[in-house]
C-alpha cells in the first residue's frame, strides 16, 4: 500500500485537511497552532509556494499534533524533498508514475490524484488504496464518486476529494463511506493566512469539526 495503516488511520480520524498555500514560512506555526485549537490536525501544505518546505520544518519542530504532508507533488525532486523534510504523506494532483515509483522508492506514504474510472484501476494496479479525487466538485461531486467508485467499492479504495469542497457540501462528503477524509482550503485560505487572521481559522475549524462530529462522531 502506498499510503500505510498508520497515516491513513490518522487521516480517517481526522476527517478534514487543511490545504494550504504559505507565502511566509514565518507564518507556519502560528497557522498549524490556530488549526488545532480549532480542532482540524491534519495538513497538506502545497508546492505552490517556496516557503512551504520551511513552513514544513518549522511545524514538524514546534507543533507535534500536526500530521503535516506535502501536496502538489509533480516530480521525483519534489518526492525526496517532502520526504527530507519530514513529511508526513505527500500527496499529488494528477497519476503520474514516475512520481508513484520515486515516492515508494524514498518510503514516501503517498496519494495520487485520480478522476477517471481508468486511473483509478491504474493507481489500484499499482497498490494504492487511497487516491485524491481532484478536481471534486467540477468533475460532479459526490454524485460523481458514487457513480464512478460503484464498480471498485468491493476493493475498499478510499478517497480524498478536493476542489469545491466547503462547508456547504462537507456534510454529504463525509456520509459517504468511501470517503476517507475531505482536503479543502476555506478553513485557512491564503488571504486570511497573509492578513494573520488565526482566531478566524480557528472558528473556520470548529465549524467543520461540528460538522464531522455530526457525521462521524469524532
Amino acid at each position: 500500500m502506498m499510503m500505510n495503516e498508520t497515516i491513513t488511520k490518522k487521516i480517517e480520524i481526522s476527517a478534514i485537511i487543511a490545504v494550504l498555500v504559505i507565502d511566509d514560512a514565518a507564518d507556519a506555526v502560528p497557522l498549524a497552532k490556530a488549526l488545532l485549537r480549532g480542532g482540524v490536525d491534519a495538513i497538506e501544505l502545497t508546492l505552490r509556494t517556496p516557503a512551504a518546505l520551511d513552513a514544513l520544518l518549522k511545524i514538524k519542530a514546534e507543533v507535534p499534533g500536526i500530521t503535516a504532508g506535502i501536496g502538489t507533488i509533480l516530480t521525483p525532486v519534489q518526492v525526496r524533498e517532502a520526504k527530507e523534510h519530514g513529511a508526513d504523506f505527500g500527496v499529488a494532483p494528477g497519476y503520474n508514475p514516475t512520481v508513484l515509483k520515486s515516492a515508494r522508492i524514498m518510503g514516501l506514504p503517498y496519494a495520487p490524484g485520480v478522476s477517471t474510472a481508468s486511473e483509478i484501476e491504474t493507481a489500484y494496479e499499482m497498490g494504492c488504496k487511497t487516491l485524491k479525487l481532484f478536481p471534486a466538485e467540477s468533475l460532479g461531486g459526490i454524485s460523481y464518486l458514487e457513480s464512478v467508485n460503484a464498480p471498485y467499492a468491493h476493493l475498499g479504495i478510499r478517497y480524498i476529494p478536493l476542489g469545491g469542497v466547503g462547508i456547504g457540501n462537507l456534510k454529504a462528503y463525509l456520509e459517504n463511506e468511501a470517503i476517507l477524509a475531505v482536503g479543502g482550503s476555506w478553513l485557512a485560505p491564503r488571504k486570511l493566512i497573509n492578513e494573520k487572521n488565526w482566531d478566524r481559522i480557528s472558528k473556520n475549524c470548529e465549524e467543520a469539526i461540528g460538522i464531522v462530529r455530526e457525521v462521524r462522531g469524532k
